[in-house]
C-alpha cells in the first residue's frame, strides 16, 4: 500500500513538471555569420522576458532584442549600434538602434517615417511624442500622421527619431539599466554581448522580425522563424 502511494505521489509530480514545462515560452535565438563573424540574437517581446534580461520595462513602440557578436578574425572588430537594423516583414517598417537617452532621458522625441521607394519620393511627419519616461509620463502621440502625397506609390517604410534634450537633473533610473544592459559600442576581439532598443510601432510578431547586420565585418540578416 505505502509503495502505491508514493508511485502516485511520484506520476502527479511528473505529470505537474511537464505541464509547468510546456507552459512556457519558447525563446527563440537565431545566428548569422561569415569568415569575420558570428552574430546571434534574441528578439524579447514577452514583458517577463524583457525584465528578466533588463530589470525594468520598456515603453511602448520599443522593441529588445539581446545580442551576442563573436569576432573570429585575428584583429579587433569595431562594433557600432549604428550597424544594426531592425525589420518588420508584418509592415515594412524599418529602424535602427535607439540610445538609451532617447528612451528615458530628460528628452522630448521626434519620430520621422519616411517612404522609401515612393513615386514621388514622399515622407510622413510623424508628431512629437511626448511624455518620454524620465519626463514623467508614456509616449503619447499628438495626432495621426501627416501628408503623404496622394497618387504615390507604396514604397517602404523607416523611423527615424531625433531626441531633443532637457535638463538632466530629470532623466529616469530606467537610464542607467539601459546602459548598463546595451550591446558595448567598442573595438574588441572578445566576444561581446548586451541590448539594442529599436522603435517598432504596432504589435509584432517574432517571426515578423529580421536583424540586419551591416558593419565591418560584412552583412547579413537573421531571421527568426
Amino acid at each position: 500500500m505505502r509503495c502505491s502511494v508514493l508511485m502516485v505521489a511520484a506520476l502527479l509530480a511528473t505529470s505537474f513538471a511537464g505541464s509547468k514545462k510546456s507552459d512556457q515560452k519558447p525563446t527563440i535565438t537565431n545566428q548569422a555569420g561569415n569568415e569575420k563573424v558570428d552574430i546571434f540574437a534574441t528578439p524579447l517581446l514577452d514583458p517577463a522576458e524583457i525584465r528578466q534580461a533588463l530589470g525594468a520595462d520598456l515603453p511602448p513602440g520599443v522593441i529588445a532584442v539581446q545580442v551576442k557578436v563573436v569576432p573570429k578574425g585575428e584583429e579587433p572588430l569595431s562594433v557600432s549600434h549604428d550597424d544594426f537594423t531592425l525589420l518588420s516583414h508584418k509592415d515594412g517598417q524599418r529602424s535602427g538602434a535607439f540610445e538609451p537617452s532617447q528612451i528615458a532621458g530628460s528628452a522630448t522625441m521626434v519620430v520621422r517615417q519616411t517612404i522609401e521607394g515612393g513615386g514621388y519620393g514622399t515622407q510622413t511627419q510623424r508628431p512629437i511624442w511626448g511624455g518620454i519616461p524620465g519626463a514623467g509620463g508614456r509616449p503619447t502621440m499628438a495626432g495621426p500622421p501627416s501628408g503623404v502625397a496622394s497618387g504615390s506609390t507604396q514604397g517602404q517604410e523607416k523611423a527615424e527619431a531625433s531626441v531633443h534634450t532637457g535638463d538632466q537633473k530629470d532623466a529616469n533610473p530606467l537610464l542607467k539599466l539601459l546602459t548598463e544592459k546595451m550591446l558595448p559600442d567598442k573595438e574588441s576581439i572578445q566576444p561581446l554581448s548586451g541590448l539594442l532598443y529599436f522603435p517598432i510601432e504596432g504589435k509584432q510578431k517574432i517571426k515578423d522580425l529580421e536583424l540586419i547586420y551591416k558593419g565591418p565585418a560584412g552583412k547579413l540578416f537573421i531571421e527568426f522563424r
